[in-house]
């Protein structure tokens, strides 16, 4: 089998939550580019409705179920339902989450509430997905598990406790599924840098890019093919790893640190 054919996701079906725009919306069409049948969730029935639209014009059918992943019973119907459409799930695409209230709270004024909501957001939303996921997995013969962290899973910033500890936690919790479910079942991490979609109230210096050594933000369709090669066939000896897609900026340590020192320069003689 050649290495294009190892992209092939024919006969595969995928379950991308957060799919109703963004990152979600462009990882699911191009799964779909690959031949895979979809499933996509979200709270927004109409997101939805245009990003299956999207799909069904690649050619490939998609059924969209309205879900909060933070609900257990929600994510168990969404499950249901996709087992009732395909009658399997090979592969699961965890990446609805995002900022919650509390996100900027110094850690004296984070409520019990906003700490909660966080976490299931971004952490707990991706455990009801993957343990509601896992036995039809099983019971397709394998599967792939893809869970979208963020470079705050591997640094942290000033004021920013429960996404960080979330995203951080995010991580951890992939490997325990790579620890768990292998061979059977792979489980990776994507860690996308600064994209416009998931970060519209970033300031203008951050729009510029300016923090990455490649000088500008991502774009949608650079995610899409990294999910593709996690899911293909050309990823089975991969597992519990993360890749992180920022344009270097975590790696060329630019990312912004909430400290910025003004060094005076000296006076002309």
């Amino acid at each position: 089998m050649s290495v294009l054919d190892k992209l092939n996701l024919s006969g595969k079906v995928a379950i991308v939550t957060g799919a109703g725009r963004g990152l979600g919306r462009a990882m699911a069409l191009a799964l779909a580019d690959a031949g895979a049948d979809l499933v996509l969730t979200a709270r927004t029935q109409s997101q939805l409705e245009e990003t299956a639209d999207l799909v069904r014009a690649k050619g490939r059918p998609a059924l969209w179920v309205s879900c909060d992943v933070t609900d257990s019973s929600s994510v168990g119907a969404m499950i249901e339902s996709a087992i009732s459409e395909y009658g399997r799930i090979d592969i699961l695409v965890n990446n609805a989450g995002g900022a919650t209230p509390g996100m900027n709270h110094t850690l004296t004024d984070i409520t019990d509430d906003e700490w909660r909501v966080g976490l299931d957001t971004n952490l707990t939303g991706a455990m009801h997905c993957s343990r509601a996921a896992i036995p039809h997995m099983l019971e397709a013969g394998g599967g792939k598990i893809i869970n979208v962290t963020s470079g705050f899973g591997f640094r942290a910033a000033r004021d920013n406790f429960i996404y960080t500890t979330a995203k951080a936690g995010l991580v951890n919790f992939t490997r325990a599924l790579a620890m768990t479910y292998a061979p059977d079942i792979q489980a990776n991490l994507i860690a996308p840098g600064l994209f416009p979609h998931g970060n519209r109230a970033m300031s203008e210096f951050w729009r510029e890019g300016k923090y990455t050594p490649m000088g500008r933000l991502g774009k949608d369709e650079e995610l899409g093919p990294l999910v593709v090669l996690l899911a293909s066939g050309l990823t089975s000896y991969m597992n519990g790893q993360a890749i992180v897609l920022d344009g270097g900026g975590l790696a060329g340590g630019h990312a912004p640190t909430g400290f910025a020192p003004v060094v005076p320069l000296p006076e002309d003689s």
